[in-house]
C-alpha cells in the first residue's frame, strides 16, 4: 500500500525523532584522582588506613550521587604516602572532579611499555670496567643489606640469582610481604624479600583476569632480568646456550631484592598502567625500599598527569633513590623519556662483549655478525642464497616480504637456502620463524641504515647471523650481481675486550628534554646491548609461542637492561654512604662517568658519529670513580618544588604536593639554576648567567676549573678555583655563557666544565642553544 505524501512526512518526522532522542550511553573510562601527600604519621593501623579509604568514598559520592556508588567506582585507594585513588568515571565526572580546589589532577590510566627491544626493533658488568683491585663492589661490601626493588613483571623465584645461600637474618626495616596466597609455589626468602603484584588498572582496561593473573610470578621474563641485572646473587656457569659463560652477579649481588609486579600482557601495546604502578610506588615507601629500578616508560607528559614522576617524588623525598629507563624510540632527537629531575635516566649503549658468527659469501667476501643461535648448519659448506625480496609470495609486496614478516614468503622460492631479510617492524626473532616455516636452513639478518652498526645477538630458532647496515649492503648487492648466489653461516663465539666499547645503542631515546628543557636528559648511560642475566622458566628465550625452549639465563637489549646497572651501582653507593641524598648519588654518577671509550676515542653513535650529551647524558657509568667524587651538587625536597613553581604550578597546589609548608620563590627560579650536574641553556639571548654550588664529599683540596667552550660560545668561571677544608663543606661560582657573535650556529652546541684537584675530575656537560 502506497502512503499519501503527508503520512510519508509524519513518519518519517517520527523516524528522525527516534534516532535523535536515542538515550545515550556514557562511555566509562579509569582515571587517577591525585590529592598529593597525606598529611598523616607514615604508621596507621590498618583501623585508620580504612578511614582514609572511606574518605575517598565519600569525596568522589559527593560527585556520584552516593556513597555506594562511589565505592563500586574505586578500584585502588592510596592510602599510605601518596594521596588519591583510581576510579571508573565518566568523562564529564572526571572533569567536575578536575576542578575541586583540593584535587591535584585527574588523568587518564593508561599504558606504558616495558623498555626492552627484545622482542621489538630497534653477565655483563664483568667486562665493562667494573672489577679491577679494590673495586667498588668490595668495599661497599657487594651491596649487603640493601633493599633493591624492581616495578616490572615480577620474579621468578626459583632462579638461582634469588638464591638466599649465606644471607643472614632480613634487615628489621622491612616492612614487605610475599603476597603469595594464590600461587603456593611461589616462595620468597632471605634474598628474595619480599614480592607484590598490581593488576586492578590492567583489569579496568582489559578487563577481569583470570586466576593466573593473582600472582607476582614472572611469566615474560623482564623482571626476572632486570631485578637480576640490579641485585642478584652469584651464578657460577652462566650462559646462553652456552654462550657467554661465567659467573653471573648483579650491580649489588649481596643486596636483598623485592618485586612489585605492575606489568602484564599487552592491551593494544601497552602493558604497564598508571594506577598499577601508583598503587606500587605507594605501598614500596612504605615497605622500606631503599632503592626503585623503573624500567618502564611512556610519552613524557606534564609531572602531575605521569605516575612514575608523581611516585618517583614521593620515593625521593623519603630518601629512596629512583632510576628509570630513558626510552627505546631512538635514535630520533627528542624522544627521551622518564625526564623529571628528581629521576636517574638512564640511556643504553654496548659494552666490550660479543658474540660474532661470520659470513662466508660465494665471492669469499668474509663479513662478521653476532647470534646467540646454539643450532648451527648441517654442513660445513655453501648454501644457495635467496634476498627476501626474491622469496616474496604472490599478492604481498617486496618491501613486506623484505622484512620476513608472516605469510609474506614463498616456501618453494625458500627451501634448502640461506634467507637474507631486512631489519624493522616485526621482531628479530620472529624473522627468523618465519624463515624457518618456510624452509630456510638459515638467516642473515640486516640492518636498515637508522640501525646502522647497532647488531644485536639474539637467541634464533635456526641458524642466522645479525649484519651492521654496511654489510648488508654487501650482501644484496652480491645476490643480485650473480646467478647463484651462495653463503655460509658459521655458529657464533664468545669474544671479551672487543673494541670499539661502549657506543650508543641505536635504540636508546634522546634529548632534549620535551618537557623541562633547560635540564638535561638521560642522566648517564650503562650497558642495555646482550645482556645476560636472569630469566622467566615460563617463556622461550625468544618470548614467541612458537619456542619450546627454556633456559635459566637470557640476553637482552634495552634501556630496560641498562637501568637496573645503574640501580645496582645505587645500591653500593647506598651501602658505602648511608646518608647520601638521592641527589649526591646521582652527582656522584654523572660526574665521573668517561666520554670516550677503550680506544680513548670519543663515544660514538651506532651510525659511527660522534655521541653528545643527548645521547649519553653526562656519559657512560663508572662505578669505581663514583664512589669517591670528591665533589658533588647536591640537591634538597625544596629545590625540586622550585621547579614545579618555575614551570607555573602555583605554592598551594605545591603545598599540597608535598604535605611542607612552602612558598614559591619571588621572584621564580630560572631552571638553569638548578643545581644539576649538567648545565642546559636551550635559548642563549646574548650573555647568561649561571650559578652552581659544590659540596665537597671527600679530602680537603683546591679545585680549579677548566673549560671547553661550546662552539660558538665563550663559557667563562667565576671564581676559578675552589679551596675545600673539610667534609660537608659548600663553595658557588658562576658560569658566564656568551654567544661568539650573532652568526653563533642555532643548533645545539656542547663542551664541558671539570674541577680538578689533581686527583678527582667533577665533570659537567655544557648544552646550549643560541636564541
Amino acid at each position: 500500500m502506497r502512503l499519501p505524501t503527508p503520512a510519508l512526512y509524519l513518519l518519517s518526522f517520527l523516524l528522525s525523532s527516534l534516532v535523535l532522542h536515542r538515550p545515550t550511553i556514557a562511555v566509562k573510562k579509569s582515571y587517577v584522582v591525585y590529592f598529593g601527600a597525606h598529611s598523616h604519621p607514615p604508621n596507621l593501623s590498618e583501623l585508620e588506613l580504612n578511614q582514609v579509604t572511606e574518605n575517598h568514598y565519600e569525596f568522589l559520592g559527593s560527585f556520584l550521587g552516593s556513597h555506594e556508588v562511589a565505592k563500586d567506582s574505586i578500584f585502588y585507594s592510596y592510602t599510605r604516602h601518596i594521596n588519591g585513588f583510581a576510579a571508573t568515571l565518566e568523562e564529564e565526572d572526571a572533569a567536575q572532579i578536575a576542578k575541586h580546589p583540593k584535587v591535584i589532577s585527574v588523568f587518564l590510566n593508561k599504558g606504558r611499555k616495558l623498555h626492552t627491544t627484545r622482542s621489538w626493533d630497534f653477565l655483563g658488568l664483568e667486562h665493562s670496567g667494573f672489577t679491577p683491585p679494590n673495586s667498588i663492589w668490595e668495599k661497599a661490601r657487594y651491596g649487603e643489606d640493601t633493599i633493591i626493588a624492581n616495578l616490572d613483571t615480577g620474579a621468578w623465584p626459583e632462579s638461582k640469582s634469588f638464591s638466599d645461600e649465606g644471607y643472614g637474618p632480613i634487615p628489621s626495616k622491612w616492612k614487605g610481604i610475599c603476597q603469595n596466597e594464590t600461587d603456593s609455589e611461589f616462595h620468597c626468602n632471605r634474598k628474595l624479600i619480599g614480592a607484590r603484584y598490581f593488576n586492578k588498572g590492567f583489569a579496568a582496561v582489559a578487563g577481569p583476569p583470570n586466576s593466573s593473573f593473582q600472582t607476582p610470578r614472572d611469566a615474560d621474563g623482564h623482571g626476572s632480568h632486570t631485578l637480576s641485572t640490579a641485585g642478584g646473587n652469584f651464578v657460577t656457569g652462566a650462559s646462553v646456550f652456552g654462550f657467554g659463560n661465567g659467573t653471573a652477579k648483579g650491580g649489588s649481588p649481596k643486596a636483598r631484592v623485592a618485586a612489585y609486579k605492575v606489568c602484564w600482557p599487552p592491551v593494544n601495546g601497552s602493558e604497564c598502567f598508571e594506577a598499577d604502578v601508583l598503587a606500587a610506588f605507594d605501598v614500596a615507601i612504605h615497605d622500606g625500599v631503599d632503592v626503585l629500578s623503573v624500567s618502564l616508560g611512556g610519552d613524557p607528559t606534564t609531572f602531575f598527569n605521569d605516575s612514575v614522576a608523581i611516585g618517583s617524588f614521593h620515593a625521593v623525598k623519603h630518601g629512596i633513590v629512583v632510576v628509570c629507563s630513558a626510552g627505546n624510540s631512538g635514535p630520533a632527537d627528542a624522544t627521551v623519556s622518564n625526564v623529571a629531575a628528581w629521576q636517574i635516566t638512564v640511556g643504553a649503549s654496548t659494552m666490550d662483549r660479543e658474540f660474532p658468527s661470520y659470513i662466508t659469501l660465494g665471492n669469499w667476501k668474509h663479513l662478521k655478525g653476532q647470534s646467540l643461535s646454539p643450532v648451527a648448519l648441517p654442513r660445513k659448506k655453501l648454501y644457495p642464497l635467496i634476498s627476501a625480496a626474491d622469496a616474496k609470495a604472490a599478492n604481498t609486496s617486496v618491501q613486506e616480504a623484505l622484512l620476513c614478516k608472516a605469510g609474506t614468503l614463498d616456501p618453494e622460492k625458500v627451501k634448502g637456502k640461506i634467507l637474507a631479510c631486512l631489519r624493522g617492524d616485526n621482531a628479530r626473532v620472529d624473522k627468523g620463524e618465519q624463515a624457518l616455516l618456510a624452509g630456510a636452513v638459515g638467516m642473515i639478518l640486516a640492518n636498515n641504515e637508522v640501525n646502522g652498526n647497532e647488531i644485536i645477538s639474539d637467541p634464533h630458532v635456526l641458524p642466522a647471523s645479525h649484519i651492521n647496515f654496511t654489510d648488508g649492503s654487501l650482501v644484496f648487492a652480491y645476490i643480485n650481481s650473480t646467478k647463484s648466489p651462495r653463503a655460509y653461516i658459521k655458529r657464533a663465539t664468545t669474544k671479551l675486550g672487543t673494541k670499539p666499547a661502549p657506543f650508543m645503542a641505536a635504540f636508546s631515546s634522546k634529548g632534549p628534554n620535551t618537557i623541562t628543557p633547560d635540564i638535561l636528559k638521560p642522566d648517564i648511560t650503562a650497558p642495555g646491548v646482550s645482556v645476560i642475566a636472569a630469566y622467566t622458566e615460563a617463556q622461550g628465550p625468544t618470548n614467541q609461542e612458537f619456542d619450546r625452549r627454556r633456559i635459566p639465563f637470557n640476553s637482552v637489549s634495552g634501556t630496560s637492561m641498562s637501568c637496573p646497572h645503574i640501580s645496582g651501582i645505587v645500591g653500593l653507593l647506598k651501602t658505602l654512604y648511608p646518608h647520601w641524598s638521592p641527589a649526591t648519588i646521582k652527582s656522584a654518577i654523572m660526574t665521573t662517568a668517561k666520554t670516550q671509550d677503550n680506544n680513548r676515542e670519543p663515544v660514538l653513535t651506532a651510525s659511527n658519529s660522534k655521541a653528545t650529551p643527548f645521547s649519553y647524558g653526562a656519559g657512560h657509568v663508572n662505578p669505581n670513580s663514583a664512589m669517591d667524587p670528591g665533589l658533588v651538587y647536591d640537591l634538597a625536597v625544596d629545590d625540586y618544588l622550585n621547579v614545579l613553581c618555575a614551570l607555573g604550578y602555583n605554592a598551594t597546589q605545591i603545598e599540597t604536593f608535598s604535605q611542607e609548608p612552602y612558598k614559591c620563590p619571588n621572584p621564580a627560579i630560572s631552571l638553569t639554576n638548578l643545581n644539576y650536574p649538567s648545565i642546559t641553556v636551550p635559548k642563549l639571548s646574548g650573555s647568561l648567567v649561571v650559578t652552581r654550588t659544590l659540596k665537597n664529599v671527600g679530602e680537603p683540596g683546591t679545585y680549579k676549573a677548566r673549560i671547553t667552550n661550546p662552539d660558538g660560545i665563550l663559557v667563562s668561571v667565576k671564581p676559578q678555583s675552589l679551596e675545600f677544608k673539610k667534609v660537608g663543606e659548600e663553595k658557588s661560582f658562576n658560569v658566564t655563557l656568551k654567544a661568539k657573535d650573532a652568526k653563533t650556529a642555532t643548533n645545539y652546541v656542547f663542551g664541558k666544565l671539570i674541577w680538578s684537584d689533581g686527583k678527582h675530575n667533577v665533570r659537567s656537560p655544557i648544552v646550549v642553544k643560541a636564541a
